[in-house]
């Protein structure tokens, strides 16, 4: 119910009220649904004689130029996966603010360039299919989902603890990373920092009433034996003659974690890795492509 006027207030329909809505508001109001913006535009550096692919993902100016992994796992995974089933391509330095989908990361075919023609990761298996008619995994082999959701889950959780939720390697890692980057203001790093930690911290809670370190830890090192059984003496996994797109899922976390030259403060990951050699092995091979 609406509240009783006051002693003294008017209530005739044609006198103001005190609990009316105000005209501009309540035009504002009228005006919803809000409306739907479109997909981001490109960055405006995309070249316009662009005769290459372009592939991008979270690096630096310097590891683009070079080719080097991306620091990024999910950036990693099709980065290399690309190589893998032979599509050329350049790297591009980007953020996800810079991509049409609001995530890295994403892949411009060659000419002509349309906004319409970007390629979303989610996509990238498809399009690489009918590029270059390679054979997709998931349908030859049934394990494939099955122990893709190790990596998805159980590696990806105590990644992301020991990223972005460990303050000395958040601080020496994540941050000179992903943060720094982005802004010179002091204040606005702090924000940043704050919004990366708390969305790991959130995602870790989704399946736990609190975040157990030891918990994440033994579920990776149980899904690391895992894939080491799985892997076994074969060079690739599911005995393919090539690497192929559970490879470069599997790399895109094995090479992070051994990579000394991230700056590790603490990485009991990599103690729990090194404990099976043939994932050791696998990561060294699949690096010869970069």
């Amino acid at each position: 119910m609406p509240p009783q006027a006051s002693e003294g207030q008017q209530t005739d329909g044609n006198a103001p009220s005190f609990f009316r809505i105000p005209p501009p508001i309540k035009r504002l109001f009228d005006r919803f649904p809000l409306t739907t913006y479109p997909a981001n535009d490109l960055p405006q550096r995309v070249p316009s004689g662009r005769e290459d692919n372009q592939l991008f993902v979270f690096s630096d100016a310097a590891s683009a130029r070079r080719g080097r992994p991306s620091f990024n796992p999910q950036c990693l995974k099709w980065q290399a996966y690309l190589k893998f089933v032979g599509i050329d391509f350049e790297v591009t330095p980007s953020n996800n603010h810079a991509s049409p989908t609001g995530a890295l990361p994403f892949l411009l075919p060659a000419l002509p360039i349309d906004t319409s023609a970007t390629i979303p990761s989610h996509k990238l298996q498809k399009w690489a299919i009918e590029q270059v008619r390679c054979e997709e995994e998931q349908q030859l082999n049934v394990r494939f989902e099955a122990y893709a959701s190790l990596l998805d889950h159980r590696i990806r959780n105590a990644w992301l603890y020991m990223l972005y939720l460990d303050e000395d390697n958040f601080q020496a890692v994540a941050q000179r990373l992903y943060v720094n980057p982005s802004t010179t203001s002091s204040v606005v790093r702090a924000a940043l920092s704050f919004q990366l930690q708390q969305a790991a911290r959130d995602e870790l809670l989704k399946t736990s009433t609190y975040i157990d370190v030891a918990a994440l830890e033994g579920d990776a090192q149980n899904a690391f034996e895992a894939l080491s059984s799985l892997l076994g003496e074969d060079e690739h996994f599911f005995s393919r003659p090539n690497p192929g797109l559970f490879d470069a899922t599997v790399f895109a976390y094995t090479h992070l974690i051994l990579d000394e030259g991230l700056g590790w403060k603490h990485n009991r990951l990599a103690q729990l890795l090194r404990q099976h050699s043939n994932l050791v092995q696998h990561r060294e091979r699949l690096l010869q492509f970069f």
